[in-house]
């Protein structure tokens, strides 16, 4: 799994990609001159120019139930404060299979914040299933 922090993540199909070889794919299209330098590396489609472009695309991939996209809604609303939203979404996406967000559910399991209350079985459960999904941190804390 790609190290979020360096990574970016395209609204347009939800995809993640390190920030180098994102780089790396634009300097490679400008060379080549095969697509636009800012279009997706992965669905060629325009980047959003705005916040508002961005976040319409996102809204987009939520109404889909796109799981990598619910599970990145619901670490903006944790680091937001907003812990119960983020505890929603994460479960949306977990139910659909996503590592990432079993482990943040198990955070909230272990934290007890946004009315979700402590619970050391579910804790685990969550840790498992992303650890079983490949996630790096859960598979370490276990």
């Amino acid at each position: 799994p790609l190290d979020e922090s360096k990574s970016s993540l395209y609204s347009c199909c939800s995809k993640l990609i390190c920030r180098g070889c994102d780089f790396a794919n634009h300097i490679s299209a400008q060379e080549k001159e095969e697509m636009p330098s800012n279009s997706c590396a992965f669905c060629r489609e325009p980047l959003p120019a705005t916040k508002e472009e961005n976040d319409r695309n996102t809204m987009k991939r939520i109404e889909v139930n796109d799981p990598v996209t619910l599970r990145q809604w619901g670490y903006i609303r944790y680091s937001e404060g907003d812990y119960k939203g983020a505890f929603e979404y994460w479960t949306k996406a977990a139910k659909l299979g996503d590592a990432g967000a079993h482990y943040g559910l198990s955070h909230s399991y272990q934290e007890g914040k946004g009315g979700v209350e402590k619970d050391e079985k579910l804790e685990l459960y969550h840790l498992e299933q992303a650890a079983i999904g490949g996630h790096p941190y859960a598979r370490y804390n276990l």
